[in-house]
């Protein structure tokens, strides 16, 4: 069988003195490698400004023509989104395939995506972002199909040049009335969680922080009732290992029973496309009772890292809901003690039983607070709402009389609500 080679290429930025720059690049490589491409060398430079042209000044661009020659790289990624000008120009001196950080991004997400929702939204935002940039591709790599990478979406120029912005336009508009569809049928279940007052919780956080790894073992960890395989979402040492949105349904030994939420991870310089066009895959986050906020505690950068987290947040809408934050692999850092508490905020690692018990506790605190213990009395000719009570509450005790049935639960402000004409107390 024949093995699999993975395009070869090098990230490129330019740096405007920007503290953070090492760990942007350290980054963009490994968005490089989660879209399956061999990053071969890094070149940088220090400027005071990136050029309009080029980008690049005329000596470094020499520099990356040799470096191409060397390394045999097929493509450049670079550090920044480029505005057509540029790529053209870029690809016409280096005539290699040269992709910026919005089109990587893009790419990933559109081999991520899963759901219908997920795959509309990402053909909505490549189609927002390829617009302005409709031009043949000077690239030698546009016949060229195999491989690793995302270079089998730039082998098309000849197409690229027969699409105009009305075809593009009409496409996009098409793609909105899908999925407005969509959104209607999402609304509508959303609407039913909300009825049914079981308060709902949504991991959130910079991508790679361990959302997924959250999601597959906390369940477990608060021995909630076990989980199917199938339930299971991928989990791995990778930028955007899972896209989609996954709502699971937890049911505690004490019958009381929440919704968790694994939502897609943010990044720095997320692509204001999809910033907007996933708006409805981050509708669980804004619709939440309360937010898990992940962290890779052991990244030197996770100030940065909540900082961006927040500020997506607040562009969707969602930065009131409160939230808790989980400083994750904790056990990756040197002499590190966990778990450890502090009001909101809680030190441990998502493969740690104890630290996740600690973290469910924390959740159990905020999500059920208002729950009240009440006596009802239900008559016979309602046994359903018998059923209902004993089946989806916190049941202290029960009593047959004469005329009907009364039961002592512990309720939620919204189910004291909905059984509001069988309370007695």
């Amino acid at each position: 069988m024949e093995e699999d080679t993975k395009n070869k290429v090098i990230i490129a930025g330019v740096n405007i003195g920007d503290p953070r720059f090492e760990s942007k690049m350290e980054e963009l490589k490994g968005l490089a490698m989660a879209d399956n491409f061999e990053v071969v060398s890094v070149v940088v430079q220090n400027l005071d400004h990136r050029l309009s042209g080029t980008y690049f000044g005329q000596g470094k661009l020499a520099e990356i023509k040799n470096e191409l020659a060397v390394t045999e790289a097929q493509a450049i990624i670079i550090n920044d989104e480029l505005s057509p000008t540029q790529i053209r120009n870029l690809e016409k001196f280096l005539q290699v395939t040269v992709l910026d950080r919005t089109e990587l991004i893009l790419e990933i997400f559109e081999s991520r995506a899963r759901s219908k929702a997920a795959k509309i939204q990402v053909e909505i935002a490549k189609l927002q972002y390829e617009m302005p940039r409709i031009h043949p591709s000077s690239s030698k790599l546009d016949q060229q199909g195999g491989g690793g990478g995302g270079l089998h979406n730039r082998g098309a120029g000849e197409t690229k040049s027969e699409i105009n912005r009305r075809t593009i336009l009409k496409q996009i508009s098409e793609l909105k009335a899908r999925l407005k569809k969509v959104e209607a049928t999402h609304e509508t279940q959303s609407k039913d969680r909300e009825k049914s007052g079981i308060p709902q919780v949504a991991l959130v956080g910079y991508t790679n922080a361990g959302k997924s790894t959250t999601f597959n073992n906390l369940p477990k960890a608060m021995a909630a009732e076990s989980i199917k395989l199938q339930d299971q979402v991928f989990a791995a040492n990778m930028l955007f290992a899972t896209l989609d949105t996954t709502i699971r349904s937890v049911h505690l030994p004490d019958k009381e029973e929440f919704l968790l939420s694994d939502t897609v991870g943010f990044i720095e310089g997320l692509p204001h496309q999809l910033v907007e066009s996933f708006k409805t895959t981050l509708q669980e986050a804004k619709e939440a009772d309360l937010l898990i906020n992940v962290v890779d505690y052991s990244d030197p950068n996770c100030d940065e890292m909540i900082a961006t987290t927040k500020k997506v947040l607040s562009e969707i809408g969602a930065n009131e809901i409160p939230m808790i934050t989980f400083y994750n692999k904790s056990d990756l850092l040197a002499n590190s003690s966990y778990p450890i508490i502090k009001e909101n905020e809680i030190f441990g690692s998502a493969l740690d039983s104890d630290s996740l018990k600690q973290l469910g506790e924390l959740i159990k605190k905020h999500i059920f607070q208002g729950f009240k213990k009440v006596k009802l009395f239900i008559p016979f000719d309602q046994g359903e709402m018998v059923s209902k009570v004993m089946n989806n509450y916190q049941v202290v005790s029960y009593s047959y009389l004469n005329e009907g049935t009364e039961v002592i639960a512990n309720l939620s402000p919204v189910s004291q609500g909905r059984f509001k004409e069988f309370i007695i107390n």
